[in-house]
């Protein structure tokens, strides 16, 4: 088993662990809650489902994968976030990208055997590196879909995407290391306007006519598209994204991953900003700390090492760090940063 097959399966039967595949402005997420049943259970096949959604990385493709891990600021300056991009040559990312309605026949690749009857289609997103689709067996909706096909889902007669919001069919990402699969309601008037808590969509088309495969601020090596994400918990945010107390444990797990998948240095960096902050250098004293990416990886290092001293209860570090964020973070927050979930 390889190095990166060991950590997927892992962090696969980790419920704090969360997981996404599609591509920028339409992806599917596979989470779980604590303790939470699973309906498929199969380590050695990279594949777990329960009630509400499942996932499957293809074992033949992790020798494949590049894993990029990486931070990103939160607009809450005591907060930041983290994932691992699964990454694959362009080449080798690209699926079909079919720009109408498509209708694919029975999904005889579902997770759940119960689904493998049910009728897939893809939605015509024209992505990349993700076959964007739903899958039904409810006669009303196929009707509905069978007489919008071959046509864009954004045309606005199209009699597709009012059902497909009303009936709230599964939807299933499908890339060339896997899928995942949500079986709740599609967020909207029947959620309370949120996407529901666990497995759940994001469909934004504003970001899809971008055209862009991944977020400005994922550091994907050039000729590499990601596909997937792996999001281990976090230290700081809890899964539904609540304030929770500094877990050091989960701090060092990632930036054990960040020093051994990260693709663009911060690892090192940061640790050149904690080495500053020990010895109580003057705010900006290590030279090389001036281009955007570096400042990023700056502000993240006082995020954390805060955090740290103040669980601690070390007042004189606090104090520095402080005096260090003063230089760094600007007086807009949110002026470059992103939300709490990198890759969405």
């Amino acid at each position: 088993m390889s190095e990166l097959e060991h950590l997927l399966r892992r962090h696969l039967t980790d419920w704090r662990s969360g997981w996404s595949m599609g591509s920028f402005g339409a992806i599917a997420e596979f989470h779980q809650d604590r303790d939470e049943p699973a309906a498929v259970d199969d380590s050695f096949a990279l594949t777990r489902a329960t009630r509400r959604g499942a996932i499957r990385i293809r074992r033949a493709s992790v020798d494949g994968i590049r894993a990029v891990a990486y931070e990103t600021l939160s607009p809450k300056r005591h907060r930041w976030s983290q994932a691992v991009a699964l990454c694959l040559p362009a080449h080798a990312a690209r699926r079909s990208e079919r720009a109408v309605l498509t209708e694919l026949g029975p999904d005889d690749e579902a997770i759940r055997g119960v689904d493998r009857t049910q009728i897939l289609f893809d939605m015509g997103l024209a992505l990349p590196q993700c076959d964007f689709c739903i899958r039904t067996s409810d006669p009303k909706l196929l009707g509905a879909l069978r007489a919008g096909l071959g046509r864009s889902l954004f045309e606005h007669d199209n009699p597709a995407m009012p059902a497909i919001l009303k009936a709230h069919p599964h939807r299933v990402a499908l890339t060339n290391i896997g899928r995942v699969e949500v079986f709740q309601k599609i967020g909207g008037p029947d959620t309370g306007g949120v996407s529901p808590p666990g497995p759940h969509t994001h469909l934004l088309p504003k970001l899809l006519k971008s055209g862009r495969t991944h977020s400005a601020n994922a550091p994907i090596p050039k000729g590499f598209m990601p596909v997937g994400s792996l999001h281990p918990g976090n230290p700081v945010i809890g899964p539904l994204g609540e304030e929770k107390e500094f877990e050091p444990a989960l701090h060092a797990e990632f930036q054990e991953l960040l020093s051994k998948y990260g693709a663009d240095g911060s690892a090192a960096l940061k640790q050149r900003v904690i080495a500053a902050l020990a010895q109580g250098e003057a705010p900006g004293s290590s030279a090389g700390l001036s281009s955007r990416p570096a400042r990023t990886s700056v502000r993240l290092a006082l995020r954390q090492e805060r955090r740290r001293a103040e669980q601690a209860g070390d007042v004189a570090l606090a104090r520095r760090i402080v005096a260090w964020q003063a230089e760094f973070e600007p007086d807009d927050p949110s002026a470059d940063e992103e939300d709490d979930a990198p890759g969405h």
